[in-house]
Order: structure tokens, then sequence, then C-alpha cells
């Protein structure tokens, strides 16, 4: 049984009915990793746009309250990343540091038309951690979110593809998108838009697919591969892009690659003097591997696939976030009557292991319990929050050992009554 959320594609989606304006299913069908999807404020469910999330204010504040680090903010200009020499420096007494950001000096370069750009923020500001935490257990997919703030009528990059799936939430003043068709469909990470800078700078002379204007409270949804530039209008323009780490085919072969070293036919040495610079000479070689890789790939066993996947997956994305003081209270006055629950996020998937135990397997490490505990941690990771008490357990002091050691491990946290 697994941790992960299991519910189909077509299902409630109320994390990603904040950044598209169609249902979840024909979104998936219809525009994930395939076209754009203009949403406007109006079509959206929740808030009335998406300063609950980020405002200009908690700009402000992560910029001269929070002793942001690098590499935690960039600083652009005319297309170019400045040098963070340009706008960090000591922490000051107590702080033995060179590299914290210089409020005063952000704040000059951005009056001279930088765009600044937040990395990281679903680590550093909570409704973000939140909301990404959210939304990435509804995608299946870890997420990482950067605001862009760009003074009246600047640039701050030019025309460029990511390697991610992107979502564009337009926080305050209004922005103008240029889309144009990828160049290069389905980029791989290391497939970067710079390998082919020139084929991108023509194609953005061209007409562009989609010519957008994004106001507050506006989404956009953009798959990876596609070309794009972004204007700020009449005023400063501030927006989160929330970028969707891609698993593909070919992380699927690269697995596959690595299991294949355990077969004796393709790990065989060339002949004795092969010229590997004559095809002719590579040929047969070429025939030979690729029978006996197909003939392998016959035999792959999916589950050893899937393990690998996992472990390339799983430590991408982290669960909510614990308080440990918090944490550690609720377990040292812990009773039948508290009630624990899931931390939201986590990945686990319980296994038989041999008839007396029953394994963990968790991102990074792995826990045995005895067996008969397997119904009672199926219940602790179950949807809802549990009283300890009520754990299927025939020992009362069973159920509190196992709540523990669960709150301990972080694996539940207290139920919010």
């Amino acid at each position: 049984m697994s941790g992960t959320t299991d519910d189909a594609p077509g299902g409630s989606r109320p994390a990603l009915s904040r950044a598209v304006a169609v249902e979840p299913g024909k979104f998936a069908a219809a525009h994930w990793g395939r076209v754009p999807l203009l949403s406007r404020a109006g079509e959206l469910a929740g808030p009335d746009g998406f300063a609950d999330l980020l405002s200009p204010e908690a700009v402000d504040e992560l910029l001269s309250r929070r002793g942001l680090r690098t590499p935690f903010l960039r600083v652009a200009q005319q297309g170019k990343v400045l040098p963070t020499a340009r706008f960090t420096g000591s922490g000051g007494a107590g702080a033995e540091i060179g590299d914290q950001v210089v409020d005063d000096q952000v704040m000059r370069l951005y009056a001279e038309g930088a765009t600044l750009v937040l990395q990281g923020l679903h680590r550093l500001w909570p409704p973000l951690i939140d909301y990404s935490r959210r939304l990435g257990a509804e995608l299946r997919r870890p997420l990482q979110v950067n605001a862009y703030l760009t003074p009246p009528g600047s640039q701050g990059f030019s025309t460029h593809y990511d390697t991610h799936d992107v979502f564009v939430l337009q926080v305050d003043g209004t922005k103008r998108w240029r889309l144009h068709e990828p160049v290069l469909a389905d980029p791989l990470e290391k497939q970067a838009w710079g390998g082919h800078a020139d084929e991108v700078a023509a194609t953005a002379q061209g007409e562009p697919a989609m010519d957008i204007v994004l106001s507050p409270g506006d989404a956009l949804y953009l798959p990876r591969g596609w070309l794009h530039s972004a204007e700020a209008l009449g005023h400063r323009s501030l927006h989160l892009t929330i970028g969707v780490r891609a698993l593909t085919r070919y992380a699927v072969v690269e697995e596959l690659l690595a299991l294949a070293a355990g077969d004796a036919r393709l790990r065989a040495t060339l002949p004795y003097g092969v010229d590997v610079s004559d095809p002719d000479a590579i040929e047969p070689e070429l025939t030979e591997t690729v029978e006996a890789l197909r003939d392998w790939l016959t035999s792959v066993d999916p589950a050893e696939v899937a393990a690998r996947l996992q472990g390339r997956d799983w430590p991408s994305a982290r669960p909510e976030p614990v308080s440990p003081l918090a944490q550690l209270d609720f377990v040292a006055g812990l009773g039948p009557d508290d009630e624990i629950r899931v931390r939201e996020g986590l990945r686990w998937r319980l296994a038989d292991d041999g008839p007396e135990h029953v394994v963990l397997r968790l991102a990074g490490r792995t826990m045995r319990f005895p067996a008969y505990c397997a119904p009672a941690l199926r219940t602790a990771f179950g949807p809802g929050p549990v009283r300890v008490g009520d754990l299927p357990l025939d020992d009362d002091a069973d159920k509190l050992v196992l709540a523990r050691r669960l709150l301990n491990e972080a694996l539940v946290v207290p139920a919010v009554k």
C-alpha cells in the first residue's frame, strides 16, 4: 500500500483549480505537456487574485527583514544575471557570512531597471510552502516556486524556454507575454535553451502563437519547451512561476541502462584491437549489443524499475513542515484520547517482509515493524485524523508505543482539533 496520491487525474484538484480554469480531466487530456492555457481571474476558483500567496509587502519583508542569502535572490538586467557581489554583503555582527542580501543595494538596482528573482519560495514563505505542497500532491510531482519583480517597461530575460512545465500566477501589475511554439519539443533538463540559441532567436522574430497581457489574478500554464518572453507594462509587475519537474520516458531509459549492468552479455568486452572509429568494424558489435539488449529487456521486472524511479522521484518532494518543540511536547504528554494524522506529502509504501515483519519504505530510509502492526500503520496513515486509542492493536500500551514512534520519526503529526 502506498502513501502517494492515488486518486484519478480527473478527481478533485482544489489547488490546481486556482491555476487553471478547466476541470482537471480536461487539463490533463488537452493541455498537460501539450499546449499553453490562459485562465482569467474571473474563471479561477479560490480567493480573488494571488496576494494571499505573495504580495508586494511580503517581497519587501523578504528582501529587508528575513536575512535572505544567495542563491535565494537573483538579479537580472538587460537579459543578463548580475554578479551576486552587486547586491550582497556582510551579515553584520553575529552573522559571520558574506552573502546576505543588502536591501538598499537591491533597491538601487531595481530602480535602475533590474528584475529581482526571489528563488526557492516553496522553502521560504509559509503560504507558498503550503500551497506548493498541496499542488505538488495533486500533480504527483515536485515543485519549485520563484517570484519575478520587474520594473515598469522592463524585460528581465530574453526569449527562452524552460525544461520544466510552469504555472504563471500574476500577483500585481500587468505583464505582456509573447509565446512561440517549441524549437525542441519536450526538452530534457540537460537540453537547456542555450544549446539552441540561434533557433530560439530566429523563432522569436516571427509572429507569436500567443500575445497576451496578464493582469492581477490571471494565470498561464506553459508546457516545457514553449518559447516565451515577458515585459512589464505601465506599472511594476510581480508574478509567481511554479515550476513542475518532469519525469520522462528518458528517465525510464536511464534506469533501465543502470539495471542492464547486471547482464553478462552487455558487460562483454569488445573484440581485441577493434577500431572503434571504423563504422564497418563497429557494425557487428552494434548488432550483437542491440540483440543482447532486446533479449535482456524481455526479462526486466517492472518492480525493479519502479523501485529505481521511486528512489529518483521521492527525495525531490518534501512533506509538510514539522514544529520540533511542539511535536516533542505532544509526544511527552501523549494519551489514548489524543489524535494524530499522517504528515501531508509524506511518501511511503508498506510491504510484507516475511511472515513476522512489514517494511515501511520512505524517502531515503526503511523501517521494520512486527507484522501485527500493519493494520495500525495503514490506519495512522489514512486520509483523516485517528484517535491513538482507536489504533487497531490489541494492547493499549502497544498503541501508545507505536504512536510515539511515528511521532518521533516525524511520520505523523498532532491533529489540530
